[in-house]
């Protein structure tokens, strides 16, 4: 018999990976003290040992494993989930390639030009919404202050009532050619009422997002450098833009905290 010591030194693992292992019941030891609980392992489990080792460096989960251990080395079963893995690790190749251009691109921005963007700006999904909902058109950008808040308060004074419906206050904006179609609301999952529209924003997969601090005087600025960084990362914008207005109490709008969200797709 090893002792569980021996056993990890020979298998180069740690004592923490094989009780974690035996706790999932792929490898459980030959022998467990009574008295002391210390595990001993048979040497003829080294072979299960660098099995469970071989199929964790490929990247298969626990649930996996299970499953091959328990029915067995099966060369159509393994090839489906090899293919299934290689689909994964394509993904996650192309996922660490963009943000190593990413890295490069930004490196680049502050070794030659010492420049960095004024607000930081990721990626993200984001969920589907309901709103309960005021929507007007507007033909320049000058008109949408004087439609958005008043919409705002609109709603709240119909639904501020419901708890917890006035957290979530969201503006969308379609800019097409007969001007700025406006969807001005808050989230909510009440029934529908004579005096807002009830509007369903589809979730998104993809979205380039930042966090513009202050006044919507310069909120331009913010969304000049998300459509910015969008075009650097290779997206283009795939549909109507959102604000998500995280905080907007003061009157001088100061500390307000709204978040700009663009859903893309790539170029």
């Amino acid at each position: 018999m090893l002792s569980i010591g021996a056993f990890a030194q020979i298998g180069q693992v740690t004592h923490r990976m094989l009780r974690h292992w035996d706790t999932a019941g792929l490898l459980v030891p030959a022998h467990v003290d009574e008295f002391s609980s210390y595990r001993s392992y048979d040497p003829s489990q080294l072979e299960r040992l660098h099995r469970i080792v071989a199929l964790r460096q490929l990247g298969f989960g626990l649930d996996d494993i299970s499953l091959v251990l328990a029915q067995g080395v099966d060369a159509d079963r393994i090839g489906a989930l090899l293919r299934i893995r290689r689909a994964e690790v394509e993904h996650e190749h192309q996922l660490a390639a963009a943000r190593l251009v990413d890295v490069e691109r930004r490196l680049h921005l502050i070794e030659s030009e010492n420049h960095m963007s004024q607000i930081e700006i990721i990626e993200k999904p984001l969920p589907a919404v309901r709103l309960a909902a005021q929507q007007t058109v507007v033909s320049s950008q000058p008109e949408v202050a004087g439609v958005v808040g008043p919409a705002f308060d609109a709603i709240a004074e119909i639904i501020g009532d419901v708890p917890g419906t006035l957290e979530t206050p969201i503006a969308q904006y379609d800019h097409g050619e007969g001007g700025i179609s406006i969807t001005a609301g808050y989230a909510y999952a009440g029934p529908q009422r004579d005096e807002f529209e009830i509007v369903e924003l589809d979730a998104e997969d993809a979205a380039v997002c930042g966090i513009h601090l202050g006044s919507m005087s310069a909120i331009a600025d913010s969304w000049q450098a998300i459509h910015a960084e969008i075009l650097a990362r290779g997206f283009v914008p795939s549909g109507p833009c959102r604000e998500l207005y995280v905080r907007a109490e003061s009157e001088d709008q100061s500390d307000w905290v709204t978040e700009l969200q663009q859903p893309v797709a790539r170029a």
